[in-house]
Formats: C-alpha cells, structure tokens, sequence
C-alpha cells in the first residue's frame, strides 16, 4: 500500500520542524520525514518521494537581506549536487505533480519571496508581495483570530466556517503587494483565506494588536489559484492539541487544536488525490 508521505525541511536557522512534523503525523499522514536542505542539495533526499512539502518557521539564515531572502536565492540557483538539475526544478515539479506546500512564518516568507505565492498564471517564479516589519516595529509573540474566506480554492482551510484561533511570533509579518493590480486580483479570486479580525471573526481589521502587523487588507495567508500552495504568518503546527491554548485550564476546549484541521485536509487530499 502506498503511504502519504510528508516532508520538513530542516537547516539554516529554522526551529519549528519537530512541531510540523508532528502535527502532519496527527493529521493522518503515514509518514513525516524531517530533512536538512544538505540532504537535499546532495541529491540524498529528493522532493519527488514525497506528497506534501512543509516550509516551516524560524530565522533562515539570520534574516540577513530580510526574512527568508538568502534561502530564496539558495532554492532559486543551486544545483543538486552529481546532477545537472538545479533544485528548484524539484519544487517546480512537485507542484506540476499536484502536490501540496505548506509555509508558516519563515516559510511564508519563503514562499513570498520565491514567487511561489500567489503564483499567477502558473507562474510560481516571480516575486509580487513581500513580508515585512511589523508596524509597531518589534517582534509580535501573541494569539490571533484569522477570518476564513470560505470561498477560497484553499484546500487547507476546507471546512472552517468562520475562523480560527492561532498563535503569532515573528518581527516581520506585514503583507504587502507590489501594485494595485496583484492586490485586485488577490481579492477577486479570494487567494487570502485567512485574514486577521476580532473575536467574532465579523470582519478583516487593520486595527493592532488585533493585526499585529500592519498587513494589507489584514491578510495573514495566502494561497495559488489552484489551493494546493498555501502560506501564513500564524502558526497552526503550534496549536494542534488544547493544551497548547493559553486558556485551557480556564475553558471547556475541545481535544484537538484549530490548527491541526490543516493537516488533515492535507492528508485527506492527499489521500483523495495522490495515492
């Protein structure tokens, strides 16, 4: 029997693979391999092998030329190593295959600055929005509501109604897009699935700390006309059991955690889709 298998890649400053491979596991995937982007410059570890790519958070490479920046320009020119193959035909042919990608916080960043988000027209190589510093000018660690748009091709999201609740800790998490135009567009196809609110998840809001960082239209996710790429500021591999709510010895919380629904629509599609 063919397993759904999901990979983390590891390396360079990020911190969070442990929690991302933990929550893919209890999201329903058979398999969660953690590896070092060594493993997979070296041609040891291929992308090809797996269903679903997690980017996850940290500090890649110290921030240096901005958040994520050094890595993009890593994925974007290096070769595997023996091979002719430059490694970001891997991550071009994996989402060619209808595989899913999943980037929280740096790996957002990642995302964003590769190209890979919002990839229009298929075009999953050229730069149209940014992350950047927070507008109250330092790091923001708190807990956020995130309106869902339930119009999004998002498959991460499938089934939230209204919102979710999940943490946020980073320095630079402002959405902003190149133009007018990409924003547009953005809205029009409703490529921003999670967006910043109230309590009530009624509205989006630019308010702080509600909005902890100034993003445009209080976008906190974004994702490709297709569904399967998806990237966030806030942290759903950190909020995938009720223990991990900051009032869960205050309040009647269910078993699982508002974050772990996205991996297991990602198992389900996979599943569905893939095997």
């Amino acid at each position: 029997m063919v397993k759904a298998r999901a990979i983390v890649i590891t390396g360079n400053g990020t911190n969070c693979e442990n929690e991302a491979a933990h929550a893919c596991r209890l999201g329903g995937f058979d398999e969660a391999v953690i590896a070092h982007i060594a493993q997979i410059l070296s041609g040891e570890i291929r992308l090809d092998d797996f269903h679903f790519l997690n980017l996850t958070g940290g500090f890649l490479d110290g921030d240096d030329l901005g958040s994520a920046k050094a890595q993009a320009n890593r994925l974007k020119h290096a070769a595997v190593s023996g091979t002719e193959e430059k490694l970001v035909e891997q991550f071009t042919r994996f989402i060619a295959d209808g595989k899913l990608i999943l980037g929280v916080c740096n790996g957002f960043q990642l995302m964003v600055k590769m190209g890979m988000l919002p990839g229009f027209d298929g075009d999953y190589l050229t730069q149209r929005t940014t992350l950047t510093f927070n507008d109250a000018g330092r790091f923001q660690d708190r807990w956020t509501y995130l309106k869902a748009d339930t119009a999004s091709p998002a498959v991460f999201t499938r089934g939230i109604e209204k919102g979710i609740y999940l943490p946020v800790r980073h320095g630079e998490g402002k959405f902003l897009c190149d133009s007018a135009a990409t924003l547009d567009r953005i809205e029009t196809e409703h490529l921003a699935p999670l967006r910043y609110s109230g309590p009530d998840y009624a509205a989006p809001t630019q308010e702080f700390p509600l909005n902890p960082n100034g993003s445009q239209n209080g976008i906190a996710g974004l994702c490709d006309a297709t569904g399967r790429l998806m990237g966030l500021m806030p942290h759903p591999e950190a909020f995938v059991h009720r223990t991990q709510h900051p009032r869960w010895t205050r309040e009647e919380l269910p078993e699982e955690g508002d974050g772990l629904l996205l991996f297991k629509n990602a198992a389900d599609y996979v599943r569905q889709n893939l095997l």
